[in-house]
């Protein structure tokens, strides 16, 4: 039996919500409710594009020119983003992780970060997707292995759906007061105000021409101590939310204009949770600092409406 490129396909289910996560980078291949897709994921028989679903550690988004210093030491991250001279999204997309535990709604899968080029610290690294009748839960756990305090931080890269042609007439809402400017030159961009400016999306708003690859900071919490983004069909009533815990500081949103498959180019938008913002082990900034011995938590999830 051929092994799919993404190796073994953990398939977890409840009641009408189902959900796949590959043994490779343990993606988020699919997640599905009453057979309509939530998330733009990928087929069994290809491996991820675009970041799809991937876990984006020990550091999400891009880092520049792949070389940053942390407490006397200087690392060089190999560059897998040439186009831009940086390393981009960890180093733990591409390797196997070994199945710990398995019921018909949850899954957890675990790996190792061993001390390497480019990243000199040994990290464990658990998640677990889980179903219930609330939506899908993502929860990940890193643990300090090192002898040595370790520099962290983590993202996820899932792409909402409705499953319309184009992303143009449908609603988005991101609770976020504050952006990041991308054009910004490494190191010195600074959160600004998102007010009177094509980046507020704090109330639900069309996407329209809107291109939009930004770091939103300043996520707003509810009550239940969660940020929700949701993209949402204002013709057919059906939306996609996604919420972040405390853990999760920052959503990275990227309408998809330059996705490297020309037809699926704005037929989604990836709504990322991420702990920290782009370039985090150069500038510090919202850099988690694992003391040894020491573990981290953090939960995101979806849930489909309509």
């Amino acid at each position: 039996m051929q092994v799919p490129p993404s190796g073994e396909q953990h398939g977890i289910a409840h009641g009408d919500a189902e959900a796949v996560i590959t043994q490779v980078g343990a993606t988020l291949r699919r997640y599905s409710v009453g057979g309509q897709d939530v998330i733009d994921g990928f087929g069994a028989d290809a491996r991820a594009t675009d970041g799809r679903g991937q876990v984006l550690a020990p550091w999400p988004n891009r880092l520049t020119d792949g070389r940053y210093q942390y407490r006397g030491r200087t690392c060089q991250a190999p560059l897998n983003e040439v186009s831009r001279h940086d390393a981009i999204h960890g180093l733990v997309r591409w390797v196997d992780w070994t199945l710990v535990d398995r019921d018909p709604a949850a899954v957890t899968l675990a790996c190792a970060v061993r001390p390497q080029p480019g990243y000199e610290w040994h990290l464990h690294l658990r998640v677990t997707y889980a179903l219930d009748e609330s939506g899908l839960t993502v929860t990940l756990e890193a643990f300090n292995a090192d002898r040595d305090p370790a520099p962290f931080g983590v993202g996820f890269h899932p792409y909402l759906t409705l499953g319309t042609p184009s992303i143009d007439g449908l609603d988005l809402t991101v609770p976020a007061a504050a952006f990041i400017d991308p054009d910004a030159p490494a190191g010195l961009s600074k959160p600004s105000a998102v007010a009177e400016t094509p980046h507020d999306f704090r109330q639900p708003r069309r996407i329209g021409a809107v291109e939009l690859d930004v770091a939103y900071s300043d996520l707003v919490f509810g009550r239940d101590s969660r940020a929700s983004a949701r993209l949402a069909d204002p013709t057919g009533g059906r939306s996609v939310e996604l919420w972040v815990d405390h853990a999760f500081r920052y959503l990275m949103v990227y309408t998809g204009d330059q996705v490297g498959e020309p037809g699926r180019r704005r037929t989604a938008v990836a709504v990322e949770p991420m702990t920290c913002p782009p370039d985090a082990l150069r500038t510090g900034v919202d850099l988690i600092e694992l003391e040894p011995g020491a573990q981290w938590l953090g939960s995101w999830g979806l849930r489909s409406v309509g």
